[in-house]
């Protein structure tokens, strides 16, 4: 797979895991691994937008 469309891949599952409020550990990324990073960026804007809705009820 091509480098950018895994770290797209690490961004929309880290914010799958964000709006299902599981924990950062959850991260499959090793540690120095840019899909890690990418990973807890998605996983930050998904708790985001999952406050949010629990704000809008």
């Amino acid at each position: 797979m091509e480098a950018r469309a895994q770290l797209v891949r690490a961004i929309n599952e880290g914010q799958q895991a964000g709006i299902d409020r599981q924990l950062v550990t959850a991260c499959p990324y090793p540690a120095g691994d840019l899909r890690r990073s990418a990973w807890v960026r998605g996983y930050t804007a998904g708790r985001r937008k999952s406050e949010a809705g629990r704000t809008e009820r």
